[in-house]
């Protein structure tokens, strides 16, 4: 009897990986996925990607608003009979009574090598923390958040100048290849999982707005951490004479100055330590990204200026 694999994932992120499962004949009976949303002026209605792929590769999908308390998707999921449910960043919980649905279990692909940065924000978090590697790893779901067993990990290494967008793309793209033989070993019962160590476990939690506000008294490896690790949404940002400029890219360098002074007509930003932070793109609020020359054109930021305080 062929096997029957329930997809669950919502961002760009996911895609790939539901691609090759598709495209390397895995048969995916279902995808879940998160209803669509309003635009902030409430003018369109926005799929999430996975729909959009669905849709595509017209895989039968669903869009429940919630699955807690929904005896509707239980008794659908019962009625599958699946052999295995995979999740990747679904974006919701998956409650404890679904986990006993399919033959294998569900399983969760996870951005980060567990038990670190357990939870939402795990690429933003690992950058922003400076972390030399990455990765992601095949658990079991069980009922506590990302705390389940895991049958293996992949890794990748972390540059200074990689963003949350670059590694994202690394990471999904990485997992779309391993999974394959993860399945496989999955279905066939040829996998161990291993108990993850709680006492060596971090947690990623959500990136709120606020947390994108740059400190020029910080150094400045942490800046570029933050800029690299927000980018493209929430962003890093600083306020001048009242407005948001958001810092897309930059660089360290080494200009001397008072945390915070420009130190050129180039938008070099000095931080602590004798070091600065050379700005490459950048986003005035309400305005399109420009190249730091574009910007300059019009700019009103001086050397001279002190960003910390106004």
């Amino acid at each position: 009897m062929a096997k029957k694999i329930i997809f669950m994932g919502t961002p760009l992120f996911a895609v790939p990986i539901l691609k090759s499962l598709y495209q390397n004949g895995y048969p995916i009976v279902v995808v879940y996925t998160q209803p669509p949303q309003k635009s902030h002026r409430g003018q369109k209605i926005n799929k999430s990607p996975i729909q959009g792929i669905s849709e595509t590769l017209n895989i039968d999908f669903r869009c429940p608003q919630k699955l807690k308390n929904n005896n509707q998707e239980y008794e659908f999921l019962k009625k599958l009979n699946a052999d295995l449910a995979i999740v990747v960043a679904y974006g919701q919980i998956i409650p404890t009574e679904f986990l006993s649905l399919t033959k294998k279990g569900f399983i969760n692909i996870h951005a980060s090598v567990l038990p670190k940065w357990r939870g939402a924000a795990p690429i933003q978090r690992s950058i922003m923390n400076l972390d030399n590697e990455t990765g992601i790893s095949i658990m079991k779901i069980n009922e506590k958040l990302d705390c389940g067993p895991v049958c293996s990990i992949h890794k990748i290494h972390l540059n200074r100048i990689q963003n949350f967008q670059d590694v994202s793309e690394k990471l999904s793209l990485l997992a779309a290849e391993k999974i394959l033989d993860d399945v496989d070993n999955i279905l066939n019962d040829k996998v161990k999982f291993i108990d993850q160590d709680d006492n060596k476990a971090s947690y990623a939690k959500k990136i709120s707005k606020t947390e994108g506000e740059i400190d020029w008294n910080d150094e400045a490896k942490i800046i570029l951490g933050k800029i690299n690790g927000l980018y493209p949404f929430p962003g890093a940002f600083f306020n001048f004479h009242g407005q948001r400029y958001k810092v897309l890219r930059a660089e360290v360098g080494n200009g001397v100055g008072k945390a915070g002074e420009v130190l050129s007509d180039k938008l070099e930003i000095a931080c602590i330590n004798n070091q600065s932070i050379k700005i490459l793109e950048i986003q005035r609020e309400g305005k399109k990204s420009q190249k730091i020359s574009e910007f300059l054109l019009g700019s009103r930021i001086k050397k001279g200026f002190f960003l910390n305080n106004v």
